[in-house]
């Protein structure tokens, strides 16, 4: 009988779940699948605001999305809105999808440029029809995905109904806290792991999900980790779960203060809450202090969290590969947590070993992973860097830092001749940079010279014809509220009674 190979995954929360599902239901019975984690660690079940990506990842494994909104409370996101950053009172919207029409040779960005010089004064906003819905509170799925979204979930809930799935699916979970990881003597990969209740797990390959502790890749392996607090200055958040202040908004809300910034992402029965900070700045007790006192009724106690931006230098070393915040982390912004679990976790089945694990595989699952990373990290530090807020010790110190020479050429290049250019399947496409390098302040001194070649009714006539249509869509789109309700009304829960 052939034997099969023993996957262990340490750790459950949304990571540790999503990796079980993703193998259970794409694997089957080829492999023998168990999941180690322990009731009283608990998780973190911050992660709340999704990105388009994960619509993606639910159909591949087949995932029904109203019994996964119904499941997980779940809300539609179209983007982010941005409040505080450039300015103090400023606001700008980082939406999904795409504003106006491309040319081939240029983004759209560059005909709008064009046409502020001939007298066209619409806002660069009127053009993108995520951002128009979100800010009108609009939603609706559109004919041949019109309308690009993610969802706001309650990360518990999510990875209760993951769970469900991979356990259905045939992985096996087995309670108990880890205690100890056993190398072999001659390779150095991981043996086994021993459980509190002295069990031990056997196994040929193991995912380390356990959170920033490690416990695997660095406790056992000691795979190193490379900081990027110098880039990444906030160290601490609290999370909390509160009372709707409204009905939920179709978009996550980012609010800039003196020493980070705070979040409000809505289900459909509670918000989510917190802050974040750098504890340089500001202390736990006024953090707290400041976010009771800006949200609706506490649900919860609150949740304190401390971090570090980085990553670990081999995500992937000998038959462990790390997995969510064990593998890196960068900081909550722009909500890409769940993305970076996700592309490991189809990066993991397609380059799953079939007995000994190939050097070529992980050193290629490395390289990926860091570039993933490596692009939103500069992403994330472009919010804090380009800013004209001069206004605390905070805002002052990251106008001062140095950035990465990657993210330079970037901000520049778009300064200068209004490009941007997207590098091997980047996540950020060049709308979003676009978006947020305009919102934060950075507007270009020139653009392409393929927009003059439209004379002036041309011109006129493109860009009210794409703000026209835009406007007319999104007015005939129902309200967000008014269309869960119809599509996919979670069970009250005992608060909203």
């Amino acid at each position: 009988m052939t034997h099969k190979q023993r996957i262990v995954i340490a750790g459950g929360g949304t990571a540790g779940w999503m990796m079980a599902a993703a193998i259970a239901r794409t694997l089957a019975h080829t492999v023998d699948l168990c999941l180690i984690e322990s009731e009283e660690i608990g998780t973190i079940g911050v992660g709340e605001s999704t990105i388009p990506p994960l619509v993606n990842f639910n159909r591949i494994l087949g995932i029904s999305e109203t019994e996964f909104m119904r499941e997980t409370q779940g809300t539609f996101k179209l983007g982010i809105l941005f409040d505080n950053w450039k300015v103090d009172g400023d606001r700008y919207f980082h939406s999904f999808g795409t504003t106006g029409r491309d040319h081939w040779s240029a983004g759209f960005q560059h005909f709008w440029l064009n046409g502020l010089t001939r007298g066209h004064n619409q806002s660069y906003d009127d053009y993108c029809l995520e951002l128009v819905a979100g800010m009108q509170g609009k939603f609706a799925h559109l004919p041949e995905d019109r309308l690009n979204y993610a969802y706001h979930v309650d990360a518990t809930l999510y990875g209760r109904y993951l769970r469900k799935l991979a356990e259905a699916a045939g992985c096996r979970r087995i309670e108990g806290k880890i205690t100890r990881v056993e190398l072999h003597g001659e390779t150095g990969e991981i043996a086994a792991l021993y459980l509190e209740n002295q069990a031990r797990i056997e196994g040929d390959f193991f995912i380390d999900c356990t959170g920033f502790r490690g416990l695997l890749i660095e406790g056992g392996l000691h795979a190193g980790f490379e900081d990027w607090t110098h880039w990444l200055p906030n160290d601490s958040a609290i999370a909390l779960q509160t009372r709707h202040l409204g009905p939920p908004q179709p978009y996550t809300q980012a609010i800039a203060h003196d020493a980070g910034w705070q979040w409000r992402i809505p289900l459909q029965y509670r918000m989510g809450s917190g802050i974040v900070y750098c504890s340089r700045y500001l202390s736990a007790d006024e953090a707290l202090h400041r976010l009771r006192s800006s949200v609706g009724e506490p649900l919860i106690d609150p949740i304190h969290l401390r971090f570090a931006g980085g990553v670990r230098r081999r995500q992937w070393f000998r038959n462990c590969v790390a997995v969510g915040l064990a593998g890196g982390f960068v900081e909550p912004l722009e909500a890409t947590t769940l993305h970076l679990i996700q592309r490991a976790v189809l990066r993991i089945i397609r380059l799953m070993p079939n007995g000994k694990v190939s050097a070529r595989d992980t050193d290629e699952f490395n390289e990926q992973q860091l570039q993933d990373i490596t692009q939103i990290r500069d992403f994330i530090i472009l919010h804090y860097k380009a800013t004209e807020r001069r206004d605390s010790p905070f805002w002052r110190h990251c106008a001062d830092m140095p950035i990465p020479d990657s993210l330079k050429q970037k901000i520049e290049l778009f300064r200068e001749t209004g490009r941007v250019f997207r590098k091997n399947e980047e996540l950020f496409a060049e709308n979003s940079w676009v978006q947020v390098m305009m919102g934060q302040g950075i507007h270009p001194d020139s653009h392409h010279p393929i927009a003059g070649k439209l004379g002036d009714e041309e011109m006129a006539r493109l860009l009210e014809g794409l703000r026209s249509n835009v406007a007319r869509t999104a007015a005939q789109l129902p309200t967000h509220e008014d269309y869960l309700r119809q599509y996919c009304p979670a069970p009250k829960p005992a608060y909203a009674l």
